[in-house]
This record gives structure tokens, C-alpha cells and sequence, in this order.
């Protein structure tokens, strides 16, 4: 009788909890995998903490970061450009809002996952 070692696998269902998620293309995986790395950045992530709760201007945006206009400007420009953020001009003010609902479940369930004990 031929022994099976355990680190072989034939395909076979392993149990456990299973997602339903598609499989992604590469680019999709690459377009992801660029959005969690804007979103790495402390900094960046509580800016977008901010932004969970509302619409804020750039000036708002520094006053409530404790932070100079020229850092906030590059995170957001950042942020924008990784389509996380979106920017409207009213008059002489730029307002930043969460890009859309799936970056809001994403940083809510971030800072979720990373409150617990």
C-alpha cells in the first residue's frame, strides 16, 4: 500500500469557511493592490477616517489634521489619483468626499479589523 504524504493535494475540498469571491484579473489585482498601498499610509488613512463622515475642504482638512496645506494637497492628490477620493470646486474651495461606497466599507472594515483586540 502506497503511503500518501499530507503535504500532497489532489484538488480535493478541504472543508473550512469559503468566500464567494470571482477570480480577479491581474489588472484588477493591480488597480487593488495600488489602492491598499495609498491606503497604508497612517496619515492618509485618517484623512480618509475624516472623510468617512463627511464632504471637507482642503482648509477644513488641514485645520482638523493639525497639518500643512502642502502635505494634506499631496496626500489628496494622491488619493485622487488611485480614484479614492473625488474633489468638487465651489467659489475658491476644493471639497473632498470618499470616491464612492465600496471605499467607505473599506476603510470602516479596515479601522473595524484593526480596532479589535
Amino acid at each position: 500500500m502506497a503511503h500518501t504524504s499530507d503535504a500532497e493535494c489532489f484538488g480535493e475540498d478541504h472543508g473550512g469557511v469559503k468566500h464567494v469571491l470571482p477570480i480577479p484579473s491581474a489588472e484588477a489585482c493591480k488597480v487593488t493592490a495600488a489602492i491598499f498601498r495609498a491606503l497604508g499610509d497612517e496619515r492618509r488613512l485618517s484623512l480618509l477616517a475624516l472623510l468617512a463622515h463627511r464632504e471637507m475642504c482642503v482648509t477644513e482638512l488641514t485645520e482638523r489634521m493639525q497639518d500643512n496645506l502642502p502635505a494634506i494637497s499631496q496626500r489628496l492628490k494622491l488619493l485622487r489619483s488611485e480614484r479614492i477620493v473625488v474633489a468638487r470646486r465651489k467659489g475658491k474651495h476644493v471639497f473632498y468626499s470618499l470616491a464612492d461606497d465600496h471605499i467607505a466599507h473599506l476603510i470602516a472594515n479596515g479601522l473595524a479589523h484593526g480596532s479589535e483586540k
